[in-house]
């Protein structure tokens, strides 16, 4: 087979994107979830406001700093064994979250989930790294993206759905489903899932025409050229600290007003649980959509210059979020537009942010790189969450406003755009960096 043909043809490298989707849908079914009930469960639990806020918060605490061992992980013993720890923790405590009776036990549940599913994403983007070659990094990365918008466009409608159909409204039975399909994800992985092209070819399920366009595209693993290369590389790079602060601010938006979301359209709107299940999952019917497009607009139209796509996508964010806090309740029609609005820009750039290190660094590296950069952004998804249980405003009657809330994640977004357009997405000279396994080699 020859390369040209199989760059056009379907190929395993589509299977193991086809996976990592997948298995990162399970894993947003989970945290989605719990984000989804925070209303009820601030009833049920009789939670203030800041304590909500808290538990939004807390889990992004576990959150990054699981990012750094996910990227040692990821380079050490591959994506598969990493994702499977993963999975297997955050179905666990899934299910144990339907037994939650205090604030002090789902800090500690939070904690957990955040442990488990924070050691997920890292070898998610380094098996995209592994097995993509660079001409469909944009185009794969944006396709995996879309899990960031089908999963909580879906989420909110099946818990609620779930809730009201079988459980009279009840949240926690909800839980005790949720953990079956981690159970069905853990075993997708071990039948599918293969860590470098050179294992899949090993066991049959590669063809030697797409290998070698693979390894023609990003070179051959480390396990065959005994290659790698020092953390240090990532380090002296002053555009990583660029990316970080930029990842810091799209995760703060992002996992801000996805954790705010329901609350804000139940407490400053007063939506009842099933039409707030529809149109919580507005943004991210748009986000679907902003997802996969930016993927293709970055390799088509912007190849070599995908930074460019962060910045359009952070400047839309800017009015979009700014006006969406000033909607008065009772205005449903431009309420929904922004919320799409919103859901469209926020996730325009996803293809090309969370594709950066691939672009920049040699993939031996690439779950390191991207395992800090996130460590790092994950503390923006874990002030945003808190801060803004502080700036939302609740009358008398208990109706919220949430204005500071959305100017607040406007200026990050503006902070977001500056960092971007400073970026360069050229190979960095990585020889002086490279280490070289003798031992490796020889064998």
């Amino acid at each position: 087979m020859s390369t040209k043909v199989a760059e056009k043809a379907w190929g395993y490298r589509h299977i193991i994107l086809l996976v990592v989707w997948g298995l990162y849908l399970i894993n947003y079914l989970d945290r989605i979830a719990v984000l989804t009930f925070l209303p009820y469960i601030k009833e049920d639990l009789n939670l203030t406001t800041v304590q909500v806020g808290w538990l939004g918060s807390i889990f992004f605490f576990g959150y990054a700093l699981a990012q750094f061992s996910a990227g040692f992980l990821s380079d050490k013993i591959g994506a598969k064994k990493t994702m499977g720890i993963a999975i297997t923790v955050f179905t666990g405590v899934t299910f144990l979250t339907g037994l939650v009776q205090n604030f002090t036990q789902f800090i500690i549940l939070r904690l957990g989930l955040a442990l488990g599913e924070g050691h997920h994403y890292t070898p998610a983007i380094r098996a995209l790294a592994d097995w993509m070659p660079n001409h469909e990094k944009g185009r794969a990365s944006g396709f995996f993206a879309t899990v960031f918008g089908f999963a909580p466009m879906l989420t909110p409608l099946i818990v609620t759905s779930i809730a009201v159909a079988w459980f009279g409204g009840a949240w926690r039975p909800v839980f005790f489903c949720l953990a079956v399909p981690g159970v069905i994800g853990i075993f997708i992985l071990w039948k599918f899932m293969h860590n470098t092209p050179s294992e899949g070819l090993a066991k049959g399920v590669v063809r030697q025409g797409e290998y070698d366009m693979i390894v023609d595209s990003i070179g051959q693993d480390q396990k065959i050229t005994g290659v790698n290369y020092s953390t240090k590389l990532i380090f002296g790079d002053s555009k990583f600290y660029l990316y970080s602060i930029a990842w810091f601010m799209q995760l703060m938006i992002y996992w801000g007003m996805t954790t705010w979301v329901a609350f804000f359209l139940v407490t400053a709107h007063g939506f009842n649980i099933k039409t707030m299940g529809i149109l919580a999952g507005v943004p991210y019917a748009a986000a679907i959509l902003a997802q996969f497009l930016g993927g293709i607009v970055a390799d088509k139209w912007f190849q070599g210059r995908p930074r460019i796509v962060c910045v359009i996508a952070f400047l839309g964010c800017i009015p979009s979020l700014y006006f969406l806090g000033q909607v008065p309740s009772g205005s449903i029609t431009p309420l929904v537009i922004l919320l799409a609005l919103c859901g469209f820009f926020i996730n325009f750039n996803w293809g090309v942010i969370q594709s950066y290190p691939s672009y920049r660094y040699p993939r031996e590296i690439v779950g390191r790189a991207m395992g800090i950069a996130n460590g790092v952004g994950q503390f923006g998804s874990f002030v945003s969450p808190m801060i803004a249980s502080y700036l939302i405003i609740t009358n008398a009657a208990g109706v919220s406003d949430f204005s500071r809330v959305f100017f607040f994640w406007a200026i990050a977004a503006a902070v977001a755009a500056t960092a971007f357009f400073f970026l360069k997405e050229e190979a960095i000279d990585a020889e002086p960096y490279k280490i070289v396994s003798e031992k490796k080699l020889a064998s």
